[in-house]
């Protein structure tokens, strides 16, 4: 805790008034153009590899960078989702896997999860991944697989497909390499993104 204390400290004193006139404007205006949902592991931070500033992007994480299909009811990330596309109109949807995933090396190394059994139900939402990947499959290859699968859980919010019946939004499928700060759009037909 002293180092997330000292780093307020250090924001406020070097970061924040660099920035100042940019946190006045959002302090009024809040306009994301992306909404980027990625896994909740501390080693992949959105704002820090694709170079964006605070306001940009609105951020969803989750264990293995798993979204849901779309059923009624109340769901924290189908509400992030509907508020991003209905509410704010992000024009861009990313789902952004990565290397060394712990939840996918789980699935793949089929890791007794029954001291965390939460994990182990959120983890089940993965199965058509698991099941996509071919047999004697590795974790960069369900990573990917997984993303896709995303894509498709993605596309049943109904505010997703409106928005995308509408051409109002694209979704993108990424893979951030830890080691090598490497992205690769799985989605893309064009040239690579940069490293």
């Amino acid at each position: 805790m002293p180092d997330l204390t000292l780093g307020v400290a250090r924001f406020q004193r070097d970061v924040f008034p660099a920035k100042a006139e940019l946190f006045a404007h959002l302090a009024t205006q809040h306009a994301p153009h992306t909404l980027f949902i990625s896994c909740s592991d501390a080693r992949v931070v959105p704002e820090l590899f694709t170079g964006t500033e605070p306001g940009e992007l609105f951020v969803i994480r989750t264990a293995g960078n798993l979204v849901p299909a779309h059923i009624p009811g109340a769901d924290g990330v189908a509400a992030s989702i509907e508020y991003a596309v209905a509410a704010l109109g992000v024009r861009d949807i990313v789902i952004c896997g990565h290397s060394a995933c712990g939840a996918m090396t789980a699935l793949v190394e089929e890791h007794d999860l029954s001291s965390v059994p939460a994990v182990a139900d959120w983890l089940r939402l993965a199965g058509t991944s698991v099941a996509r990947t071919t047999a004697g499959g590795d974790v960069p290859a369900l990573v990917r697989q997984n993303v896709l699968a995303q894509l498709a859980n993605l596309a049943t919010h109904p505010s997703v497909a409106k928005a995308l019946a509408e051409e109002r939004v694209a979704l993108h499928g990424w893979v951030f390499d830890i080691a090598t700060g490497h992205v690769e759009d799985l989605t893309s037909t064009g040239p690579a993104l940069a490293a």
